[in-house]
């Protein structure tokens, strides 16, 4: 394996699948099998997800409403996704943790980097809800966080499209994806990949980022058996 353990990201709104709100368990049962394929691989997988198809607090903070109020709501939104998901893993047969930047008994216990390594040597899937459990960091920093702290190998950060393009792919056609990319490269073609604050911290920890199709059956285990299906951020 490429990878022995990771730090997956999928947003909110790719558990929406077809749907315009919510929770698709379509999506939620593609995603828990993929999971388990890598973790029946010897992969030890840690998740975070946003909130996105939930709540998302910037967009409250845009609409009149306090920004910490709203960020709060966002981080409970992702304390949802992540109990829909440990469901759907359970369901799958396998052993999970639910871990929180928000410590709410007695759906979960508050994430600290001791319960989550723990948690993976056992077999667990670890699922961590709740963001950084500060307002005003976004859960792109979140996971940079949580994957520094459990010494991930790298950040997964699953999406929509199969890599990292000069444009988006969606709109141009003449975009051009890249295989790799250093983290100054993606900084000066002002490519979105994470935030700034989460990217600083993955360059800061030589954290790669590999960015890569979540949505194509499968490519979970390719990524971490080194397939190279999308885009690796390095130092």
């Amino acid at each position: 394996m490429k990878y022995n353990r990771v730090l997956l990201k999928l947003s909110g709104e790719s558990l929406m699948g077809k749907q315009s709100y919510g929770i698709s368990p379509e999506m939620l049962e593609q995603y828990a099998k993929d999971i388990k394929d890598a973790v029946d691989h010897g992969v030890e997988v840690a998740i975070v997800i946003g909130g996105g198809n939930i709540f998302r607090g910037l967009s409250g903070a845009a609409k009149g409403m306090d920004r910490v109020q709203g960020d709060y709501m966002g981080m409970l939104a992702t304390l949802i996704n992540s109990m829909a998901l440990q469901a759907e893993l359970e369901k799958q047969g396998m052993k999970t943790e639910l871990l929180s930047g928000l410590a709410i008994e007695p759906i979960c216990k508050e994430m600290s980097r001791r319960r989550a390594i723990e948690a993976m040597q056992e077999g667990k899937v670890v699922v961590i809800g709740g963001g950084s459990g500060n307002p005003f960091f976004t859960t792109d920093t979140a996971s940079a966080l949580r994957a520094v702290e459990i010494k991930a190998d790298a950040i997964l950060k699953g999406t929509r499209v199969d890599g990292v393009y000069t444009a988006d792919p969606e709109k141009d056609p003449t975009a051009t994806k890249f295989q790799t990319l250093s983290f100054q490269e993606a900084l000066s073609k002002k490519l979105k990949i994470m935030d700034l604050t989460a990217f600083a911290l993955c360059e800061e920890n030589n954290l790669p980022i590999y960015v890569f199709d979540m949505n194509k059956p499968g490519n979970l285990l390719r990524v971490v058996s080194g397939e190279e299906i999308g885009t690796e951020v390095l130092s």
